[in-house]
């Protein structure tokens, strides 16, 4: 009896066996699927970031070596089906010359949207890569901002959610500092101004001419922001003050991310 119990018990162990290797084997195909996608993906980050590389030197700015990540998995069914969801781009250091000295944004990121490319565009380099959308996020320092203005001792900065000035200002003979906040003004076609309108200083005479002083300087210091040209035909279109500098936000519609045409 025991014989047969213990028999009839050996099938059901086998089929547990072959069905636990079925499943080993589709997790192995899986990892080599994903692995494969992966290469493939990284194939294609590099070729995206080699042509960022040329826009960026074609504008006459420089950066450091972009970094691009594609997003949306599977990577290959994207590629067969010629639109992406997501390209990421991250570029640091940026630095572009300008009429009046260099404006620095210490990071570029670039998120791209629903992005169409062709099996065949990607397989000769022939066509374009179009992103539906682009939006871009950078930060101007402060330190690029101040050497532009020019002003001895001034310094700027985050105050409550404005930008903050601070600077020594000689008036009627006194050596005081001014400080107080600034507008800032983004235009239809990006461009940004700066305007200090309410400066203010202790121990500041209380005579007309001395108000007039510091309303000049206001004045003087209020200036625009002569950003150099973004990739992707970015748009600024906020500028918000943050610890670490202006924060920028453009975006843009429509727009080829390679250099071919």
């Amino acid at each position: 009896m025991e014989h047969e119990q213990t028999y009839g018990r050996r099938p059901r162990r086998r089929g547990r066996k072959v069905l636990i290797g079925f499943v080993v084997l589709l997790i192995v195909l899986a990892g080599l699927i994903a692995i494969a996608d992966r290469v493939a993906a990284n194939v294609a980050e590099r070729t995206i970031a080699d042509e960022v590389r040329q826009q960026v030197a074609q504008q006459g700015a420089q950066s450091s070596p972009p970094e691009v990540e594609v997003g949306g998995f599977p990577f290959l069914t994207q590629v067969l089906d010629g639109r992406y969801e997501r390209i990421s781009i991250r570029l640091r250091d940026v630095q572009g010359s300008v009429q009046g000295g260099v404006v620095a944004l210490p990071s570029l990121d670039v998120d791209a949207r629903n992005v169409r490319a062709s099996l065949d565009t990607l397989r000769t380099g022939q066509g374009d890569v179009v992103a539906e959308t682009v939006n871009g996020t950078g930060t101007i320092s402060y330190q690029s901002l101040t050497a532009l203005l020019d002003r001895e001792g001034l310094t700027l900065g985050e105050r409550d959610g404005q930008l903050a000035v601070t600077a020594p200002v000689d008036i009627l003979g006194q050596r005081l500092t001014v400080t107080g906040t600034a507008d800032i003004v983004v235009g239809e076609q990006g461009q940004v101004a700066l305007q200090f309108d309410d400066l203010d200083a202790e121990g500041l005479p209380n005579l007309p001419l001395a108000r007039t002083l510091v309303n000049n300087f206001a004045r003087s210091i209020s200036v625009d922001v002569p950003l150099p040209e973004l990739p992707f035909q970015l748009t600024v279109r906020e500028v918000r003050p943050q610890p670490q500098g202006l924060t920028v936000t453009a975006d843009a519609r429509d727009v080829p991310i390679n250099s071919a045409g």
